[in-house]
């Protein structure tokens, strides 16, 4: 806890002198438990002794503002323009006070995520049918063209509204909107389900790293309650989570190749992914890694002829992939459109706490797994591969390493699989524990902080996933 008026100073000496990255900002409406509104900043550290640490700041009803801590630390950005727009906390200073998450329609004192704010199950009137969005050239010149595109297009795979600020055949920046389909889950979490129910909305968050999210949130929760996981059901989730990432890994390397026109190896590397499908419905019963975490474990156990297939099929899965790496590497046009294009900058991956591939592609080898060690991976061997070309083919290669890496540690975890329970059961939960929890999806970090309540339902549930990181650095990517 520190006062507010110190805020920025002190997140900014630990963020740049003390080896922090800013892992999650959200508020919290806590008027019920000391009067006021709180905000946290939650920060990895990674100089010397790696530990997880949060700033928390008190904000008075009566005067609901505090000052931006953005123009010191630019990753807080996001954060607190969301904060602004669920809690109607003013960051003063804060460079950019348009909306995040809120449409254009949405009522100006209406604040989602207050406790005494609205009836969730109701939307309330729009108060325009316009959009006023404004859209910045922050890069360029007012003497640049603009290239709109969306909210809808034919190749996105949900509404983003962009636009270019071109010059000639150059894009000078990008400024993009976000949120067309924010579907509220915190707030239904909080006001509508059980905590079991909401591992399993917590599964929904992501297509691809669904099992990466409910990891996190069923981690928030034991962390928060003291509940000690088995160590069975701990390293099962590594294994799952290692699935994951393969399949996740396979999907970006094909999509690649269909981005620069390389539709073989688009096809042949969704060919070798149906494997880590199968892999995945082997051991879970779905080609989906949905519904197998819950608080206190896991809730199917890994068989012994399971096991042998996966093991089978690991072995497939890694020469089938040092083939069509050889293939795509050795391709002459993937090198002509992935090499110093897309660059990302050390400097802005560091301010803005970039995650994931993204990151270590920018020559920061940081991953929570090896980093602060959940669920198994204390007991696994850990490689954390970067690169220091900070373009496309850079993430490409840690990409590829990681898929062999994860083959390694799925076997690895097979062959050392603890005896034991799957689940600790006969807990209660306790009102006003809270907790981090985090996962290393294949996107980056996905952190999760709760706080339980005192009618079986969490009082406040924050899930960051890995892109929200990520997304705001899409603008200072260049190619040389």
């Amino acid at each position: 806890f520190v006062k507010v008026n110190y805020l920025p100073e002190v997140v900014e000496f630990l963020y740049y002198q003390q080896g922090g990255w800013l892992s999650v900002l959200f508020g919290n409406d806590e008027r019920q438990l000391c009067g006021n509104y709180a905000v946290y900043y939650v920060m990895s550290m990674e100089q010397g002794e790696k530990c997880w640490l949060t700033v928390r700041v008190e904000v008075d009803p009566n005067k609901p503002e505090y000052p931006s801590v953005t123009p010191r630390v630019p990753a807080a950005v996001w954060g607190e323009r969301e904060v602004r727009d669920m809690y109607g906390l003013v960051p003063v200073g804060l460079p950019d006070e348009r909306r995040l998450v809120l449409p254009d329609d949405w009522p100006d004192e209406l604040y989602p995520l207050r406790k005494d704010s609205m009836d969730y199950r109701q939307r309330p009137a729009p108060t325009t049918d316009s959009e006023t969005y404004e859209f910045i050239n922050e890069l360029g010149s007012k003497k640049n063209n603009v290239v709109p595109i969306g909210p809808l297009h034919v190749t996105s795979d949900e509404p983003g509204h962009f636009r270019l600020f071109v010059d000639g055949e150059n894009i000078i920046d990008a400024d993009y909107r976000l949120f067309y389909v924010h579907r509220g889950m915190e707030k239904l979490a909080e006001t509508r389900m059980g905590y079991n129910e909401v591992t399993f909305l917590s599964d929904r968050v992501c297509g691809i790293c669904g099992f990466a999210h409910s990891t996190a949130y069923t981690t928030s929760v034991e962390n928060g309650m003291g509940i000690v996981v088995p160590e069975r059901a701990q390293m099962i989730r590594a294994i799952l989570l290692e699935v994951e990432r393969l399949h996740s890994h396979l999907l970006n390397l094909g999509l690649a190749c269909h981005f620069v026109g390389f539709d073989s190896g688009f096809m042949q590397f969704f060919r070798v992914r149906e494997a880590s499908m199968k892999m995945a419905e082997i051991l879970t019963g779905a080609r989906k890694t949905y519904g197998l975490n819950l608080i206190g474990g896991i809730r199917r156990d890994l068989l012994k002829d399971d096991m042998i297939q996966t093991r089978q099929l690991a072995q497939q899965m890694r020469r089938d992939v040092q083939e069509l790496v050889d293939m795509l590497l050795s391709t002459p046009n993937i090198e002509q459109r992935t090499v110093g294009i897309g660059r990302l900058d050390p400097e802005i991956a560091r301010d803005f706490s970039n995650v994931g591939p993204m990151v270590r592609a920018s020559g920061h080898a940081r991953d929570t797994r090896a980093d602060h060690p959940f669920v198994g991976y204390g007991l696994l061997p850990m490689t954390v591969h970067s690169e220091q070309g900070c373009d496309v083919i850079s993430r490409l290669k840690v990409r590829i390493n990681e898929v062999f890496t994860a083959l390694n540690m799925i076997d690895f975890g097979l062959d050392n699989l603890p005896g034991g329970p799957l689940m600790v059961e006969g807990f209660t939960y306790i009102p006003n524990r809270f907790a981090l929890g985090f996962a290393e999806a294949p996107r980056g970090d996905d952190i999760h902080w709760s706080m339980t309540g005192d009618n079986q339902k969490l009082y406040r549930w924050r899930c960051r996933a890995a892109t929200y990181a990520n997304w705001p650095t899409l603008r200072y990517k260049s190619s040389t």
